[in-house]
């Protein structure tokens, strides 16, 4: 997956269903056999189904059912209507699951916002979900970090200088290494950012998930890239924010991958991914 070529070929390849969500629709994906154990993907904030670009096909290939929406306020979906941040949307997803494949129980994988929002699903709706991984999950503390040099980009006019903004933002947030922002990269995240309509979200900076970890019943994993610029300066305190669950079973921490560790170190993602979800551990 190194080319926007690329991308359309694995669009193509997807099932598309929708599911309500207000007055609009939340658009899910799917690959692989619909007959396969689920696994499902929730990407970041200002993201979509791409964030996970790079790690569908391992998955499909392994015989997974890999269902990856857009999330309410993301990508192709509507708006949630109750609000606009992590917290009103397992509803909506959990509604459009249950019309999708009914009470079956999915290994739920979470980035970044996604984490949060998963993190939030695992504890409001406990029979769901089988096994949960959280990827550069944020919500472990509280503690403020430096602020980014991320800069504006909505002001200026589409083109190479309004891209080179994206590129450095990239950089900035997403990912450790220069190589790794390449054309695809910032293609992507310039897509992803310029439709978010989530910009209001807050929990982010908080420690929301701290309180719900000893709560969870299922098996957990982490997986970190271990330059990821929000944990970087601080990497122990994940594995003991982890450990606050009682069924917390491996943190596998990407030595070459910033925060969009499963685009950045992908092969290195999907293995420690395909490990986590082929742990022994089942849902008490």
């Amino acid at each position: 997956m190194n080319t926007i070529d690329d991308l359309a070929a694995l669009h193509r390849r997807a099932e598309r269903q929708e599911t309500g969500c207000g007055d609009g629709v939340l658009v899910w994906h799917r690959w692989g056999p619909s007959g396969g154990p689920p696994v499902l993907l929730l990407h970041g904030g200002s993201g979509s189904w791409t964030h996970w670009a790079r790690n569908i096909d391992a998955l499909a290939q392994a015989g997974h059912a890999v269902w990856v929406p857009d999330l309410p306020g993301f990508g192709d979906s509507a708006a949630p209507p109750d609000g606009h941040d992590a917290d009103v949307l397992p509803a909506w997803l959990e509604l459009g699951l249950q019309s999708l494949i009914g009470d079956t129980p999915v290994q739920l994988v979470g980035f970044s916002f996604g984490a949060l929002v998963a993190g939030l699903w695992t504890d409001a709706f406990p029979d769901r979900v089988a096994r949960l991984v959280l990827v550069g999950s944020p919500c472990l503390s509280a503690e403020l970090l430096p602020p980014l040099d991320l800069r504006r980009w909505d002001a200026m006019p589409a083109g190479p200088a309004r891209d080179a903004v994206h590129r450095h933002n990239l950089l900035q947030l997403m990912l450790d290494h220069e190589a790794s922002a390449t054309a695809l990269a910032v293609s992507l995240h310039a897509a992803n950012v310029e439709r978010d309509r989530l910009r209001k979200r807050r929990m982010m900076l908080t420690d929301a998930l701290l309180p719900l970890l000893p709560r969870l019943r299922c098996p957990l994993h982490g997986i970190w890239g271990a330059r990821d610029v929000l944990f970087r300066h601080r990497l122990p305190m994940i594995g003991q924010a982890l450990a606050r669950a009682p069924r917390f079973e491996s943190l596998a921490l990407l030595p070459q991958a910033g925060h969009w560790a499963q685009f950045e170190a992908a092969d290195d993602f999907n293995a420690a991914l395909a490990e986590a979800l082929s742990a022994s551990g089942q849902r008490a």
